[in-house]
């Protein structure tokens, strides 16, 4: 089957600060709680799982530090069902902007939380997620600065660009995790997240066989190239700046490079993401 993206056209970013220093360890526990903590929802708190094969494959963060993710499994009619979200949180597009990053939990896993709690779509409360509750649900945590696309370093900064093989890595380990045998997979992401689910919605189409159902959400991941009040177009810098730096072009789709500029591609890459990718490998190319 083809693979789509739902766009919820809702712009912002996920700066957010960082938090604690405690290391991590390869936990998978699941802790409930009957404290809210103010957010309006009772979910189950999920311990971080570093990635240990990671730093074989240089798939680190902006600090050299192990990436991870966060994975609540699946039960009942929803076992060998999968979703995987893709944590936002901004970008960072020059040198000076990266080395503060990395001291945070965008640019550390030294410095993530010790746990996340899994709430709206990622709960595991079916009153408040009835869609995907019971499935397998795992959130990747956002340490690169670049959704997921670069692959470069910058030794004098001390800064490793490796947004694309953490994405890799990450798949590479969840699908020993059992995903390999999904019967439905949803990719999904909001803001920094979402763009970065557009990005890779085809290569996670094609890690999965034909007769399993996949599909992509990107919530608010498109960013408009418009001409703010004071007549520059910022989007398009930053963007810039991001294939600059990380070395983005080389992890952009080549269907899409091919016809326009590495810069065009993140920018644009989500405005014809509605069309049914069957459809357009039947014909021989694909959406940018």
């Amino acid at each position: 089957m083809g693979s789509w993206v739902l766009l919820a056209v809702l712009l912002g970013f996920l700066a957010g600060a960082a938090r604690g220093s405690e290391p991590w360890s390869n936990g998978t526990q699941v802790y409930s709680t009957n404290a809210n903590s103010g957010s309006g929802s009772n979910g189950a708190f999920v311990a971080l799982t570093l990635i240990q094969s990671a730093a074989a494959k240089g798939a680190v963060c902006l600090d050299g530090s192990l990436p991870g993710y966060h994975l609540h499994r699946g039960s009942g009619s929803g076992s060998n069902n999968w979703l995987v979200n893709l944590e936002g949180g901004g970008w960072c597009n020059d040198v000076k902007s990266c080395v503060f990053r990395k001291g945070s939990r965008r640019g550390s896993s030294n410095h993530m939380e010790r746990q996340l709690q899994f709430t709206g779509i990622m709960s595991n409360r079916p009153e408040e997620n009835p869609d995907f509750y019971n499935w397998n649900r795992v959130k990747v945590r956002y340490c690169d600065g670049g959704s997921f696309t670069g692959d470069g370093a910058d030794a004098a900064s001390g800064l490793y660009f490796r947004g694309q093989r953490i994405w890799q890595a990450a798949m590479d380990d969840l699908m020993a995790q059992g995903m390999h045998s999904a019967s439905q997979a949803l990719l999904s992401g909001c803001s920094a997240g979402g763009a970065s689910a557009i990005l890779h919605c085809d290569e996670f189409r094609g890690m999965f066989p034909s007769n399993t159902r996949v599909k992509c959400l990107a919530d608010a991941g498109m960013f408009l190239d418009s001409v703010d009040i004071a007549g520059r177009r910022e989007m398009r810098d930053l963007f810039n700046g991001i294939v600059r730096l990380q070395g983005s072009g080389r992890s952009l789709p080549r269907s899409c490079t091919s016809h326009m500029d590495k810069t065009s591609v993140r920018r644009q890459g989500s405005r014809n993401i509605y069309q049914d990718t069957t459809s357009s490998r039947k014909s021989g190319s694909q959406n940018g």
